[in-house]
Formats: C-alpha cells, sequence, structure tokens
C-alpha cells in the first residue's frame, strides 16, 4: 500500500510547461518563417494554444485539472509486428475499439476542456481510414500521427495535404541496418520513398527514434540529423526505449547516455531547423513524469484513460462517462499525489511508471478494494432497509 502525500509545490510545473508549449509554436513560427503556408498556419496555431491555456486555466479555477497533452491509442491493430513493440504486448485484444462516434465525442470534449495537443498511437493509426477526416475536423488541436509509414501511400498523402493540423511522424530505427532489423526486410527503403513523396507534397512530418543503448550513435549522429531535416523531416522525437519484454533490458539507455543526448539534443536546437523533444529527457525540467494528467493521460483503443500508454492500468472507462469526469480517476489523483512514483529511476527504462509498476499496481488494487467495501456497504444497508420494510 503507498501512502498518499501531496507533494508541496505541485502546481509549480503547470505555467513552466505552459510556457514550453507556447515557446515550441514559437520556435515553430521562426523556423518555417520561409514557407508561407506553413507559417500561416502557425501562426494561427499559436493564437489558439494561447487560448487553450487560458481554458485550462478557467477549468482548474473550477476544480478539473486538466492536462495539455492527450495520447489516444485508436486501434490495436497494426501491418507489422516490430520487436520490442509495447503495444502489442498490452493491446492483445482488438475488439471493441471505440468507433468513430464515441472518437469524435472525446475530441470535442477535449477541445472544450482546453487540451491542444493529442498525440495519436495505435497499433497503425492509419489502418482506421476514417482517421483523417475525424481529425480534420479539430482545427484547434495539432495531432502528431504516430505511425510506421507503410500506408502512406500518394492519396493518403495528399489528404494530409489538405489538413495541416495532421502531422505523420514516421518510426525509425536508424538507417537501413537498424530499421530492418526492428521492422522487417526493405522497409527502410519503402520508408525513403514515402518521406521524400511527404517533403515534395509539401506536407509537414517527423521523426519518432526508440533510442536504445545500441542504436545511441547512429541516431543521435549530426550528420544523419541533417539528412534527414534536408530530407524535409521537421519534427524529431527521442523516445527512450522501455524493457516491456523480459529480457531486453539491456537495450536501456545508460545514465550517461541521456545526459549525452540531452547534451546534444539542447545543442541541436540552437543550431538546426527543426523542433527536438525528448521522452523521458524533457520531462526532468518539470520535476519528473508528466503521466497521470500532470502533462498528458492516455486512453486506449477500448476507452480506458490510463496513466501512460507504458502503464496500462485504470479504473475508469469513458463508455458512459464525460472525459471532465474521467480525468477525475482516483488511479490518476493518487499516482499525481505520490510524487515518488513519478520521479525518476535511474537506469530502469525510459518510463518510470513502468519501472515502478507494482507500485502503481498496489494502488489500483487499493481502488478495487475500496470500491468492494463500499458495495459491499451498500448492500448491507439494502437489505437492512428492505427487511425493516418488510418486516
Amino acid at each position: 500500500m503507498v501512502n498518499v502525500k501531496l507533494a508541496g509545490a505541485a502546481e509549480d510545473y503547470v505555467e513552466l510547461l505552459n510556457g514550453s508549449i507556447i515557446n515550441i509554436f514559437k520556435n515553430s513560427c521562426r523556423i518555417f518563417f520561409n514557407n508561407p503556408g506553413q507559417s500561416v498556419f502557425l501562426g494561427k496555431t499559436l493564437l489558439k494554444q494561447r487560448k487553450a491555456v487560458a481554458t485550462r486555466q478557467r477549468w482548474k479555477e473550477k476544480g478539473t485539472h486538466v492536462p495539455p497533452f492527450m495520447i489516444l491509442s485508436i486501434t490495436g491493430r497494426c501491418n507489422l509486428r516490430c520487436k520490442g513493440c509495447y503495444a502489442s504486448v498490452h493491446q492483445q485484444k482488438i475488439e471493441n475499439e471505440m468507433s468513430e462516434t464515441k472518437l469524435r465525442g472525446i475530441l470535442e470534449e477535449a477541445r472544450e476542456l482546453g487540451i491542444s495537443i493529442v498525440l495519436i498511437a495505435g497499433g497503425e493509426p492509419f489502418t482506421r481510414s476514417e482517421i483523417i477526416s475525424i481529425l480534420k475536423d479539430f482545427p484547434e488541436i495539432i495531432f502528431p500521427v504516430f505511425t510506421n509509414g507503410l500506408l502512406l501511400k500518394e492519396q493518403l498523402i495528399e489528404r494530409i495535404k489538405n489538413a495541416k493540423n495532421i502531422i505523420p511522424i514516421i518510426s525509425l530505427e536508424g538507417r537501413k541496418v537498424e530499421t530492418d532489423a526492428r521492422r522487417g526486410s526493405g522497409v527502410f527503403s519503402q520508408l525513403e520513398n514515402i518521406l521524400d513523396n511527404l517533403g515534395k507534397a509539401g506536407v509537414m512530418s517527423g521523426i519518432s527514434f526508440t533510442l536504445t543503448r545500441e542504436n545511441f550513435n547512429i541516431v543521435l549522429d549530426e550528420d544523419y540529423i541533417r539528412e534527414l531535416i534536408n530530407s524535409n523531416s521537421q519534427v524529431f522525437f527521442f523516445v527512450e526505449y522501455v524493457p516491456v519484454n523480459a529480457g531486453t533490458e539491456f537495450l536501456t539507455v545508460t545514465g550517461e547516455q541521456r545526459r549525452i543526448m540531452m547534451e546534444r539534443i539542447n545543442g541541436y536546437r540552437s543550431e538546426l531547423p527543426a523542433l527536438f523533444i525528448a521522452f523521458p529527457g524533457d520531462e526532468e525540467k518539470f520535476g519528473g513524469c508528466l503521466a497521470a494528467g500532470r502533462g498528458f493521460i492516455h486512453i486506449n483503443p477500448q476507452g480506458n484513460i490510463e496513466p501512460c500508454p507504458f502503464a496500462p492500468y485504470s479504473d475508469t472507462n469513458l463508455e458512459n462517462l464525460t472525459l471532465q469526469e474521467g480525468l477525475k480517476s482516483d488511479l490518476l489523483l493518487k499516482i499525481r499525489s505520490n510524487q515518488d512514483i513519478l520521479a525518476e529511476a535511474e537506469g530502469a527504462g525510459g518510463c518510470t511508471l513502468w519501472s515502478k509498476r507494482e507500485l502503481v499496481k498496489s494502488l489500483l488494487e487499493c481502488n478495487e478494494k475500496e470500491n468492494q467495501e463500499i458495495n459491499f456497504m451498500l448492500r448491507k444497508e439494502i437489505n437492512k432497509n428492505f427487511c425493516v420494510k418488510g418486516c
């Protein structure tokens, strides 16, 4: 059992986080200044982001803490079987995925609450053909879509071109050898062509690297990053490997590698015309992990609200609840209130909640036990009243 202790300066990071989001879009406007279409769109987006900050503040004053980010996994289906994929481990069942109507409802609520960036994940998101039409209808929200990229054919690229709030983020492991070893033979050469087609179409796109001890020097090599920028990749995510598969702990980056990673990424931010985001490295300046609603939540394909994609534990499903109600989940509150859980664990992998999953599960089990006790007392009270009336 974990004792609930409220952190002393729990709200100090919120202003810093909001400021960082605004700075991302300010930098985007600077980077894409010479691209009239993108710069106008990003200028409008910056104004919308400022309005979203004010909206979240109003909800906070009403008693609802709204994170600026949401990760929305829309399917467990995928056209690849990548080694070490967290989704294939955590999302074993693909039935009962949220309907298009439900996805639209969640995004409408997200917009009203001031959630301004929604990362779309899977499985492979583009296996759901309707997703572009859905996301296009919410221009106030930016949607980085994390994809293996193989379904981005000419017709799909043309549809994305007309929805500037959708940013395909294509997964690479490095160059040909590293990417094909994890994702399958021939994948890298296909992605080279797809990245070229995205650039020719003028679609803003990016790259997501799963950073391991083995590909560390390759994906952080400046010449390689410059090559990708010259191929029109404009956003880079560096996500530390999480050992969801037993026996792969040796792949997690070392503490020294993480230090070097942040040093290089900070250098690239000041020198190269692209956006660079590190997870969980960028969370350190906000006092630790931003999961469980501190900075973001995860909604899985069945509508369960989870602290993080790597911490698939939930006490709340959105089938019969609003998103606002879901944000008040007891599990999320308990995790946020236990700062020890959210503190980074050296050398334990990219996700602190995964490394401390037994603690997280204990909080969930605590919730279940409390619910059982409450239900028992209610049944006892109902039976007592029935007896009184019946005697």
